[in-house]
């Protein structure tokens, strides 16, 4: 009996190894059945078997799982026929469009950018598994926004060609409001104090238009951070935030976050240290810029400001990569701390080469003058920032950026490379505009601040409004000299109805000429000289104030006018259009000489200043006074020279013009002494993310004009605050105002909304 089970299990054996034997077979062709979008190339490249190999069946599992990993197939299949391996394949579909749907809070494209990090994207192969780990994506993507009750619902729709469709309909919810914020372990600041320092808050009157209230996973992590340099920067060198928990209410609408911290005890200095090598610097400028002193309490932000300025100061001498380290010794039984910067200036670096880039238009030359940087000198960080603030403040570019590139090869060499976006910088236009100052204004007008590229401003204008008529030709060369003297013209005719500009009833036709000077004094300061004649005569009417023809009737109703205007401005803003700092400081003489029929001067002292608070805020201070007189056989400033207010320019709130002394008919007389000033706070416009042609303020504005400078009294000041929005459009300035005069006395006249269209801002 044993050995025929022997015998039989020997067969066995014996069968089976044939059986393997026969099932090996040299492989003589390949064939792919199925495809339909995936070349047989594609699966050929992924078969770890070829023509000429020999296998067997048990090869056939780790074939198929080659197939499978590739992720384009939902079933594999093999077969032999002879000497050949047919393969047979079930493609996956292929994404042909993903529509999302119900989703403003994110945008589309930053939800399919989320999408096709878990690999779901339009041309992709479409794996059914992957949506469940969508849906969570996006989940997770509203979540950190705040928005706990959304809903995602997906639906995949087949499509010809083995293609599918997926539909993504997203009910986003309401974003969750912060009940509460709460510290535990804050002993040293209150609640209030460290909440002051966060994005996030409860809900407030501005709430509506900050999103202060809408719970952030990215805005709390900052402000966690925040929190820490504000304590850091307070001598808490130990302080750490031990947890956070953020809960939600059943209903997913308010959202609860308690902060844990531990917040040590405050450091002081005990000494302070200056090491290393400063290069060409002498120590004692290093020195100066150490505010720091013994017996200080820490502050890490003083720290990093020290380290800034000598970095800054080194990189004034060419080191353009000194490294600053600052390194605290802590004394934790005495809560001391030593602290030293150790200063390495490295290689001396030099410009190799300066480049422009986004100058369509202008010249390199023309932007080359302006800066302070040269090729073959040592890169000087004071300079290359003074170069990018000439830039800007050239009206015909919108913005400027400066970068430094080390030079390959090299490791005291650098390409500087301007990178700048170009204004219009003038258009031949004929237009309409409209302003409550002008009235209808036709314009026909060739103007360029950047002819030909050459930074040369030329201009024909005729315009022609309710007001009058200006007529002018001009050219400005800036550079009429290598070193930045300036040189010009302007002729220019123009009639002025008084009526229509709000002030009394006659017509002044004045036509002359000017030439123009301007003479660089240092980097900000600029002198201005221009001689010029003008010939003056006036047409009156039946309701011509008895003034105004009494005068006319003694003096003359012409006059030839030989004038010299003179001027110096200090330029400090860091930008021609809309500033955020530095100031504009301009004094202007404006003298009839001697020999002319009127003889009289005018004096006008101009200042505004702007302090940046963040980075979208600025808040700006600005005054203007005037005052003329005459001289010589002149008694007094003559009528048509008077200074005025009221309006876009001056008070706004009160009727253009308006403001100050009146003619015995009741019409504005204007006065030979003015007085304005205006403060406003500069914010973001909502919805805009950003823009360099558009601006919105609240402002204040305070003013008035009087017969003379013995006149003023500050009682008569008149007051008003508001809104004013303006906008450099491709068709010319927009101006805005929404005012409300805040002491307007009987007779004035106001007007609570002002604008202007197409009508020069200056």
């Amino acid at each position: 009996m044993k050995s025929h089970r022997r015998l039989l299990l020997a067969v066995g054996l014996l069968a089976a190894a044939s059986g393997v034997r026969a099932a090996e077979f040299v492989v003589r062709d390949i064939q792919v059945e199925g495809l339909q979008r995936i070349s047989a190339g594609t699966v050929f490249n992924y078969l770890p078997v070829q023509v000429g190999s020999t296998i067997s069946e048990k090869d056939y599992p780790e074939i198929i799982r080659a197939l499978f990993k590739t992720g384009f197939f939902s079933d594999v299949n093999l077969e032999r026929k002879g000497g050949v391996l047919v393969v047979t394949v079930t493609e996956r579909p292929a994404i042909s469009e993903i529509r999302i749907t119900g989703n403003k809070d994110i945008s589309t494209e930053d939800l399919k950018k989320a999408l096709t990090g878990v690999g779901l994207a339009e041309g992709r192969v479409f794996d059914r598994s992957l949506l469940d780990k969508v849906e969570q994506e996006l989940l997770q993507q509203y979540y950190s926004r705040g928005r706990y009750g959304v809903r995602i619902d997906s639906r995949v729709q087949p499509l010809e060609r083995n293609r599918v469709a997926i539909a993504l309909d997203i009910a986003e919810g309401a974003t969750a409001s912060i009940g509460r914020i709460n510290f535990v372990g804050n002993k040293a600041f209150s609640d209030k104090e460290l909440l002051k320092q966060m994005q996030l808050s409860t809900p407030g009157w501005f709430s509506f238009f900050t999103k202060d209230d809408q719970y952030s996973k990215q805005k709390l992590a900052a402000d966690l951070e925040t929190l820490r340099s504000f304590y850091l920067d307070r001598g808490y060198l130990k302080f750490n935030i031990e947890s956070t928990q953020v809960s939600i209410t059943p209903d997913k609408r308010d959202v609860y976050i308690t902060v844990n911290l531990s917040e040590g005890e405050p450091y002081t200095v005990e000494d302070v240290r200056l090491t290393g090598d400063y290069g060409v610097v002498p120590e004692q400028d290093l020195q100066k810029l150490i505010t720091i002193e013994q017996g200080d309490t820490f502050s890490r932000a003083k720290m990093a400001e020290i380290a800034k300025k000598m970095s800054e100061r080194l990189g004034e001498e060419g080191y353009a990569f000194a490294n600053i380290n600052t390194v605290p010794r802590l004394d934790d039984a005495n809560r001391k701390v030593a602290l030293g910067f150790a200063v390495d200036a490295g290689r001396r670096v030099y410009v190799r080469r300066i480049n422009f880039q986004g100058n369509t238009k202008t010249q390199d030359e023309v932007l080359r003058r302006e800066l302070r940087q040269t090729e073959g000198g040592w890169v000087s960080t004071k300079d290359l920032d003074r170069s990018k603030t000439r830039l800007q403040r050239l009206d015909y570019l919108e913005s400027v950026n400066v970068e430094t590139a080390p030079v390959a090869g090299t490791n005291d060499q650098v390409d500087v490379n301007y990178t700048v976006v170009e204004r219009s910088s003038g258009s031949l236009m004929f237009g309409v505009g409209y302003g409550q100052e002008s009235g209808l204004l036709l314009n026909v007008s060739l103007t360029q601040n950047n002819f030909l590229g050459t930074g040369n401003q030329f201009g024909l204008i005729f315009n022609n409004s309710d007001v009058g008529q200006n007529y002018s030709i001009s050219f400005n060369n800036p550079y009429y000299t290598l070193d930045g003297v300036s040189l010009g013209f302007r002729l220019f005719y123009r009639d002025i109805d008084g009526s229509e500009l709000n002030t009394a009833d006659y017509i002044q036709n004045i036509f002359g000429g000017q030439v123009n000077f301007g003479f660089p004094l240092n980097e900000t300061d600029t002198l201005r000289l221009s001689p010029g004649y003008e010939h003056v005569w006036f047409d009156t009417t039946a309701t011509t104030p008895t003034e105004i023809t009494d005068y006319l009737r003694e003096n003359g109703d012409s006059y030839d006018l030989f004038k010299l205007d003179a001027g110096w401005a200090r330029d400090t803003r860091d930008r021609a259009f809309f500033p955020t700092s530095g100031s504009l400081n301009q004094i202007a003489a404006e003298i009839a000489l001697p020999g002319s029929t009127a003889e009289f001067y005018k004096l006008n002292l101009r200042s505004v200043f702007y302090f940046p608070f963040a980075r979208w805020l600025t808040w700006s201070l600005g005054g203007e006074v005037g005052y003329g007189d005459g001289y010589g056989d002149t008694g007094a400033l003559p009528f048509f020279e008077n200074f005025y207010a009221g309006g876009l320019r001056t008070v706004r709130g009160y009727k253009s013009n308006t403001l100050g002394p009146r003619y015995s008919n009741d019409e504005p007389s204007g006065g030979a002494f003015k007085t304005v000033a205006s403060t406003q706070l500069i914010f973001p416009v909502p919805f805009i993310e950003k823009s360099e042609n558009v601006r919105v303020a609240a402002f204040f504005d305070i003013g008035n004009v009087y017969e003379t400078v013995d006149e003023f009294d500050a009682g008569d000041l008149r007051y008003s605050v508001g809104l004013a929005g303006t906008w450099i459009s491709p068709f010319g300035p927009i101006v805005l105002s929404v005012a409300a005069p805040l002491n307007d006395k009987d007779g004035d006249e106001t007007e609570n909304f002002q604008f202007s269209f197409g009508v020069p801002l200056n």
